[in-house]
């Protein structure tokens, strides 16, 4: 990053200082340019992506919800009768109505979800507050920092030895390469408490075809989506792209099992960001890597977790779509 670059990520007030540097840092590398996924999730992000998990192609969400549904009260008695359960990236909080409606029916529960999004938040308690006997502690907060503070919040109405049940769904730690993903559980790991609880959704393996329908559907929404992250960067950094000379791309990388989502070029340009203090130059053709979707053979999901420190104890796999729930325990 330019000197100037780093000197304007604290001059401007509304400047999100961590976005500022992953977006000046992501676009100025040497080599394939990239943004990180987790900048996709502001109030209109968020939106978009409660609006793809209905397309007909993206049967992630549902076949995940339906897992749930189905395994909610097994999922529940696995993990001990947690009375508090944490949720990182809880976006609405939906599918997460099963577990803490089963667990709610044995104890009354804390339910702290964490997200980035403040607006997803507000829907999230909205749609949750209903589940009686919840008793819901929303936390903005990146992953890491959220847990810290969801476990600082907690400690007071924590019995000893009473577990906690940890929620990473939605196959976020597909957005992880495989090194990443096992760094990240460990980290996860070392702040739980001895006996807690993790369950988390993954995504498995399909055919090609289906894969890329479910992240370049037909009428366009997650284009959006994705070209909403250059609408962001106008938004909140000065940015001067023109979204019309961008192409949202999916691809399926068969060697590495993942989509790769990116912004390609469609012309030479040279975009200017006021806030950061930079034009970014662009040949036609070249794109912005903006995503990765790492798909899952279910007996992978049980090595990266257990490779991570964590003892695997039960499965369960929705095998119409392909999607695996694997609950892990922190050893006591």
């Amino acid at each position: 990053m330019s000197a100037s670059a780093a000197s304007a990520l604290s001059s401007p007030a509304r400047v999100n200082p961590e976005f500022a540097q992953a977006v000046a840092g992501g676009l100025t590398r040497k080599g394939r340019k990239t943004l990180p996924p987790s900048w996709f999730y502001d109030d209109v992000g968020s939106a978009l992506f409660e609006a793809i998990t209905v397309l007909p192609e993206y049967g992630l969400t549902r076949a995940e919800a339906g897992l749930l549904s189905k395994s909610a009260d097994d999922i529940v008695r696995a993990s001990g009768h947690p009375a508090i359960v944490i949720e990182l990236g809880s976006g609405t909080g939906t599918k997460t109505r099963h577990v803490l409606t089963a667990a709610a029916h044995y104890r009354a529960i804390h339910y702290l979800p964490i997200d980035i999004s403040p607006a997803a938040l507000d829907s999230c308690v909205k749609i949750l507050d209903t589940v009686g006997n919840v008793n819901i502690q929303p936390i903005e907060a990146t992953y890491l920092d959220g847990i810290d503070a969801a476990l600082a919040c907690s400690e007071d109405s924590r019995k000893a030895g009473e577990p906690a049940l940890l929620l990473f769904l939605g196959s976020t730690i597909g957005n992880f390469n495989r090194t990443q993903a096992t760094s990240f559980l460990a980290q996860i790991r070392k702040r739980m408490h001895p006996g807690d609880y993790l369950l988390l959704g993954a995504d498995l393996v399909k055919p090609r075809a289906r894969l890329l329908s479910a992240y370049d559907d037909p009428i366009g929404v997650t284009a959006a989506f994705n070209l909403n992250l250059l609408a962001r960067i106008n938004r909140e950094l000065d940015g001067r792209f023109e979204l019309s000379q961008f192409a949202h791309e999916a691809r399926y990388n068969e060697r590495q099992s993942r989509i790769e989502m990116h912004l390609r070029s469609r012309i030479a340009q040279e975009v200017r960001i006021d806030a950061l203090g930079l034009n970014i130059p662009f040949a036609p053709g070249e794109t912005i890597w903006t995503e990765s979707s790492h798909k899952f053979r279910a007996e992978d999901v049980s090595r990266t977790g257990q490779r991570a420190g964590w003892s695997c104890v039960r499965q369960w796999v929705e095998s119409e779509w392909g999607f695996a729930e694997t609950l892990f325990q922190k050893a006591k």
